[in-house]
């Protein structure tokens, strides 16, 4: 019997210990206080990101003590916003066994450094733990999964090894895991595509219809492209679950919280009064933020990203943005500044063939 951790009692986490309970594994949840522990115990939960009457799952022990939690673990799951991650890293990392798999579930950007989470995670653990860490990502939304919804995820690790326990770890009935070895295309499409939702609530909100969010989605992969590859990801990554799969979830659902900020802009509302009566947090403004730095100092195009920071971070007016977007130069449509697709999509030569 597998023993697993569960970092943070929020949505995420919760799910994830949902999806765990369903085989055979003494699962443990390390709650922020003792407060959130004992509500976390009796299923009562602060957010509505949940079906309405779940139960946590029998068998699931709840503490706010790292030391208890983490004592014994195989594999440890850190679900927790990702600016949160280093703080929590730094309180359980003296408890973390050599042995043990660390899987960071978050999906974001450090805003101080603009690290991945895993290179937070390596920040504050020994070297030696190192090759444990893996990142989980995909089209996941926790309310489809919680409430036994068929689904799968991506498990990515340096060595195809740790991603394999992972995946045997994590896959039960109706939530399946794959795996990969390019950590960064798996956290870069977890993260980025959260801007893109941003957008997609926009275009929603402004009721311009399914032509527009089509094409915001297309150009917006290949924004995350062109940016993940100039970060080292592989684009195939990118056009798979960890990348297009988890755009296109987030992008279409109600249930995303970056789309419903992005919707809730198109209503007058301000960014504070939507960060304040949120449950839950929404990575893609953070994120936001965090790519356009990283833009700006590589010197790559990134239009929709400089359009959502100008809405999030300068006030300007999500109308006048949205048309700003549809303005349409003659480029090709793989043509930006420091982009490079051509060398990575343009089509090659047929091979003379000498009969």
């Amino acid at each position: 019997m597998s023993k697993v951790t569960i970092v943070g009692a929020t949505t995420w986490g919760i799910t994830l210990a949902a999806v765990l309970a369903r085989k055979d594994s003494s699962l443990r949840i390390l709650a922020r206080t003792e407060e959130e522990a004992i509500l976390t115990r009796k299923s009562v939960f602060k957010t509505p990101k949940l079906p309405e009457g779940f139960i946590l799952p029998h068998g699931i022990s709840v503490t706010a003590d790292a030391a208890e939690a983490l004592s014994d673990a195989d594999a440890i799951i850190v679900a927790v916003p990702s600016q949160a991650m280093r703080h929590n890293m730094k309180l359980i990392a003296p408890h973390i066994g050599k042995r043990a798999l660390i899987i960071s579930a978050a999906k974001g950007l450090e805003m101080e450094t603009g690290k991945r989470m895993s290179e937070v995670i390596a920040d504050e653990i020994g070297k030696d733990h190192h090759s444990n860490i893996c990142v989980l990502s995909g089209p996941n939304l926790a309310w489809e999964i919680i409430a036994g919804r068929p689904a799968v995820t991506v498990i990515a690790a340096e060595k195809e090894s740790r991603a394999r326990r992972g995946v045997k770890l994590m896959t039960v009935p109706n939530f399946c895991a794959f795996t990969n070895t390019d950590m960064v295309g798996v956290e870069l499409g977890g993260a980025l595509k959260n801007i893109i939702a941003l957008g997609a609530g926009i275009v929603d909100g402004l009721g311009y219809g399914d032509n527009t969010k089509a094409a915001l989605l297309t150009r917006g992969l290949t924004e995350i492209t062109a940016l993940g590859t100039a970060l080292g990801a592989n684009p195939l990554t990118l056009s798979g679950l960890a990348g297009q799969g988890d755009l296109i979830a987030t992008c279409s659902s109600k249930l995303s919280r970056n789309h419903q900020v992005g919707e809730r802009l198109t209503r007058g509302e301000s960014l504070a009064h939507i960060q304040s009566t949120m449950s839950g947090i929404a990575e893609g403004v953070t994120t936001t933020l965090v790519a356009w730095n990283l833009s700006q100092k590589m010197g790559i195009e990134m239009p929709i990203t400089e359009r959502l920071y100008r809405v999030l971070y300068l006030g300007e007016d999500v109308r006048v943005a949205a048309r700003e977007l549809m303005v349409a130069t003659a480029a090709h449509e793989l043509t930006g500044r420091k982009w490079g697709l051509f060398n990575l999509f343009r089509r090659r030569k047929r091979p003379v063939i000498i009969s």
